[in-house]
């Protein structure tokens, strides 16, 4: 497929994979769980306290999963459906087996911890049809009313390769993009480190737009122009421009961006899986436990109010108006709830956590999805012997469309249109329908030739996480001069520094991490808060595993001054 990574970097079978190891906090999540000695103990006399997990994400599962199996009794509280933004939907009147996924839908290999989970529970992934992947049987990159059909990137005309040139040499020279992917291979930490400080101090300033003008590689505004809506990946760029260009370099340096598989079923099965899962290793409680049995089927309801009560303990109210009191709590949910969905007390964080909360900058993000009879697009134009449909990339209103099949005489679904930003936007006063009607508009100029339309077989699904009330947006992303704010919330789980009436509750999710909009920032902070509550009821690791707070003082994330 196209790819984020430069040509000049040739990977071998002897190398090491890459891994989202770094670089602002590289530790060996994946080795941690897949140690035998496990994340941790607590003092058996804490065995069977109430812990409060707010938010059934991802994140949220994950953390209660690993402290019920450390002895604790996890209370999750969810709004709405296990899963969060890993939310998998049917059509209705169709196959169960047609699904959308209206979130997370794809997911690198560089994301082993995630991984660990997607194997613990026995799922299956397969390639995800990226533009020119390997696996996607076709491409239409259509700009300015003007497509081109392309299998691979070399069947695109010379500038497509010209700007996939452009941004390969403006991360070499910018961003020492060689440098740094091997250090990340190989885990070389001192390195890496002194790779990212200087950039981090260099950079933080700097959006992603005004990163590609300094670069000689990328003078050209129409090849600005032209990445800024293909790209090479996933697609287009441009909604990225004006973000911290330290956000584009974290997911170019892991490769978050290449490779990647989709979840056989829906991404939604894997916090649902956990949920029900019995471990078979697991500590306090009888064989047969899982977190759907500790909470009679269901979770608790949104959380309403948290504040702190006497022997600095978190007191939550929920949606039923019961109200309960813990000596520690994970927050998982993205942190505007605590900004406006959520009544709380200021004493529960020091302010400067605060500011990091209100200055945190989320993206938009829309989808529409729709099921079809057959997969269509696999026929081929009699004049040209083309297939009749590409996945397709285009400067219209649809900006994305994904082709989805199970095989060639299984019903499949179309995403017509995947967009962030000021183009989620455009979307958000339209019902589905409306929204299914200008898509076929814009796919129908590209198309002439195809009825989209005679293969639709049921209504159409749709999502704008903006509008969505215990979401107010897609997924994270920084501004610049956000890296200390970032800083704030990803190191909250160590808190021996903190005053004491400011510990006992952890902020995770993937808005918390260094990778928000991919599961496995979600996953990582999951564990950076499985430590904290561990550490905070006076739990240690054993001393052939370390976890992040061990190793905390090796691998802190870099500090820039706050004056």
């Amino acid at each position: 497929m196209t790819s984020t990574v430069p040509t000049a970097v040739q990977h071998t079978d002897a190398q090491p994979p890459i891994t989202m190891f770094g670089p602002d906090f590289p530790y060996a999540y994946d080795d941690f769980l897949a140690n035998p000695a496990g994340l941790g103990q607590i003092p058996a006399t804490e065995h069977g306290t109430e812990v409060a997990v707010i938010g059934g994400g991802l994140s949220g599962i994950i953390a209660a999963y690993e402290l019920m199996k450390m002895g604790l009794k996890p209370v999750v509280y969810e709004a709405d459906q296990i899963g969060g933004r890993l939310r998998t939907v049917g059509f209705e009147g169709c196959d169960e087996s047609l699904t959308a996924e209206m979130g997370a839908m794809r997911f690198p290999p560089s994301s082993t911890a995630l991984q660990h989970y997607i194997d613990l529970v026995g799922l299956e992934t397969k390639a995800f049809p990226n533009p020119l992947a390997p696996e996607t049987p076709s491409t239409i990159v259509d700009l300015k009313g003007e497509s081109h059909y392309a299998v691979t990137v070399d069947d695109l005309p010379q500038v497509y390769r010209d700007v996939m040139n452009a941004w390969n040499a403006c991360l070499e020279e910018g961003a020492d993009f060689s440098d740094m992917n091997q250090a990340m291979r190989e885990r070389d930490v001192p390195r890496i480190r002194e790779i990212w400080a200087t950039l981090v101090e260099k950079l933080d300033n700097q959006t992603f737009y005004g990163f590609l003008c300094e670069s000689e590689a990328f003078k050209s505004f129409r090849h600005r122009e032209i990445f800024g809506q293909v790209g090479f990946g996933t697609g287009g760029w441009d909604t990225d421009f004006p973000n911290s260009i330290l956000e584009i370099l974290r997911v170019v340096y892991t490769e978050a961006d290449d490779h990647h598989r989709g979840i056989v079923g829906g991404s939604q099965q894997l916090p649902v899986r956990l949920w029900e899962r019995e471990p078979q290793k697991i500590v306090h409680w009888p064989l047969g436990t899982s977190l759907k049995s500790l909470h009679d089927g269901q979770p608790k309801p949104a959380v309403t109010r948290l504040h702190r009560t006497a022997g600095n303990r978190i007191t939550v109210t929920d949606a039923s108006g019961d109200i309960r009191t813990y000596p520690a709590a994970v927050f998982t949910a993205q942190s505007w709830m605590l900004l406006s969905k959520i009544a709380c007390d200021d004493s529960l964080f020091p302010i400067d956590h605060w500011t990091a909360m209100e200055r945190t900058h989320y993206m938009e993000s829309s989808k529409l999805f729709v099921p079809v009879d057959r997969p269509f697009w696999l026929d081929k134009d009699e004049e040209t012997g083309r297939d009749v449909m590409s996945m397709t990339l285009t400067d219209r209103m649809t900006r994305g469309t994904y082709l989805l099949d199970d095989g060639p005489d299984k019903p499949a679904t179309i995403c017509l249109s995947y967009t962030w930003c000021d183009d989620s936007l455009k979307w958000l006063p339209l019902s589905a329908n409306e929204r299914m009607e200008v898509m076929l508009k814009s796919l129908g100029e590209i198309y002439p030739k195809v009825d989209i339309r005679k293969h639709i077989i049921g209504n159409p699904v749709t999502v704008s996480w903006e509008n969505e009330p215990y979401f107010m947006g897609a997924f994270k992303a920084n501004l610049p001069g956000h890296y200390r704010y970032q800083r704030r919330l990803f190191t909250h789980f160590m808190q021996d520094s903190l005053p004491e009436d400011k510990r006992g509750i952890f902020l995770a999710g993937d808005d918390i991490s260094w990778t928000a909009g991919w599961a496995e920032g979600a996953v990582q902070t999951a564990l950076n808060a499985v430590w904290g509550v561990m550490h905070h009821f006076g739990g240690t690791t054993d001393p052939t595993n370390p976890g992040p707070g061990d190793l905390y003082d090796e691998i802190a994330p870099v500090e820039l001054p706050e004056d």
